[in-house]
C-alpha cells in the first residue's frame, strides 16, 4: 500500500490558524493596539515591508502575515 494522509488538510489549517494567532497577538503588543484594524497604514505598511524583505519566504509564517494583511484591508473598504 502506497503512503497516504487522509485529511492532512485539517494540519494544514491548524498550521495556518496558529500562525495568524502568533502574528495578530505579537504586532497587536508591538503597536499596543487592541485590533489589527487599528493599525495605521504607515504601520501596515511596515508591516508589509517586513513581510515581503525580512521574512524568510517559505516561512510558515507568512501565512500569518498574509491573513492580518488581508483583514486590514478588508477593514479599510468597509
Amino acid at each position: 500500500m502506497a503512503f497516504e494522509w487522509p485529511k492532512m488538510y485539517k494540519a494544514d489549517e491548524w498550521f495556518e490558524q496558529q500562525a495568524t494567532e502568533w502574528v495578530f497577538d505579537y504586532v497587536c503588543e508591538f503597536y499596543d493596539v487592541e485590533d489589527i484594524e487599528d493599525l495605521t497604514e504607515e504601520q501596515i505598511e511596515e508591516i508589509v515591508q517586513y513581510r515581503e524583505n525580512d521574512l524568510n519566504e517559505y516561512s510558515p509564517m507568512q501565512m500569518g502575515f498574509s491573513n492580518i494583511i488581508t483583514q486590514w484591508e478588508d477593514a479599510q473598504y468597509e
